[in-house]
């Protein structure tokens, strides 16, 4: 066997072992029942997510009621999906090129059944299966799309992270680059216009695009 076939075969192991390592935490999710609100929510993880080697990974609140909740699939369909999927067309991005998630894989909501914003405990009970996530992924670049992911990553590895502050700046964490964005849901709109969002993202593009290695 040759040096390429050798980095071939090593290469199709480790995308086996990783396939594995995901389906068993899809699995884990799915049976996690640590949430009393969530009952009957959808977990949002699994094949529509996204590729596992993405270079890329994504990571939002919560699904949304009409969105992640309704189709299993996160930042799709609602309006914070259709917003997300003006960005990517603004950096260049197709959807199967990055990996999408949330820091809370279910739906939470108010005793009106409206979206809410998800509970300290709730974004703690769902970290462990965020930590495993970035396991198995390994991306070299994860990006915070608002305070709530911030914070959730920072159960994780700690950071002094500020979105506003460090908007589209490429920052070191855990071995990797961490970006904040603000979150493409239309609340989000009052503090970061949707074009500068827009700017935001081409700035993200051009990070990755780069090269940069590892921080």
């Amino acid at each position: 066997m040759n040096v390429v076939e050798r980095a071939n075969n090593n290469e199709s192991t480790n995308g086996a072992a990783r396939a594995a390592a995901y389906d068993a935490l899809v699995a884990r999710a799915q049976a996690c029942r640590l949430c009393p609100r969530m009952e009957g929510r959808r977990r949002v993880l699994g094949a529509g997510n996204g590729p596992l080697d993405a270079r890329v990974l994504f990571v939002a609140e919560a699904p949304g009621r009409l969105g992640g909740d309704r189709t299993g699939v996160p930042l799709v369909s609602d309006q914070s999906g259709r917003n997300f999927a003006r960005l990517l067309e603004a950096a260049g991005w197709r959807r199967d090129e990055v990996f999408v998630s949330n820091a809370i894989l279910c739906n939470p909501r108010d005793v009106q059944g409206r979206n809410d914003a998800p509970a300290r405990v709730e974004i703690r009970n769902c970290s462990t299966h965020l930590r495993d996530l970035l396991t198995i992924l390994d991306p070299p670049y994860v990006v915070a799309l608002g305070r709530v992911a911030l914070d959730a990553l920072a159960l994780i590895a700690p950071h002094t992270i500020a979105l506003r502050r460090d908007v589209a700046t490429g920052v070191s964490w855990d071995g990797r680059t961490l970006v904040p964005l603000y979150h493409p849901g239309p609340r989000a709109q009052l503090h970061r216009p949707f074009a500068r969002q827009q700017e935001d993202v081409v700035r993200l593009r051009a990070l990755v695009d780069s090269g940069r290695p590892r921080l």
